[in-house]
């Protein structure tokens, strides 16, 4: 597995076929054309997000899904969860996306 940053912080890594892509509050359209472009070369891509930034993570999958490719991608799977600090007691939600290309 291989990490590496790319543009507006989002972190990125590849195994073999999937690329796991963390979205933060960062504009939606450039995290959006940045997705698409790793599409490109993968065919499936997991959006993590956590807190404040799951509205871009979920807006950035229905541009791809519903505008940039449409009917040659679809959302696999969404997985949602819940993190709590230890010992403060307060939690913060996480999502995951799974995309794939048809």
């Amino acid at each position: 597995m291989e990490e590496t940053n790319i543009p507006h912080g989002q972190e990125q890594t590849y195994e073999s076929d999937v690329a796991i892509i963390e979205i933060g509050n960062y504009p939606v359209m450039e995290s959006a054309i940045e997705v698409l472009t790793i599409l490109g070369k993968k065919k499936r891509i997991i959006l993590k997000s956590k807190g404040n930034s799951i509205p871009n993570a979920v807006a950035v999958a229905n541009i791809i899904t519903e505008k940039m490719l449409k009917g040659n991608s679809k959302v696999e799977k969404i997985i949602l969860d819940t993190v709590a600090a230890a010992g403060i007691g307060s939690m913060t939600s996480t999502i995951q996306i799974i995309l794939n290309k048809i």
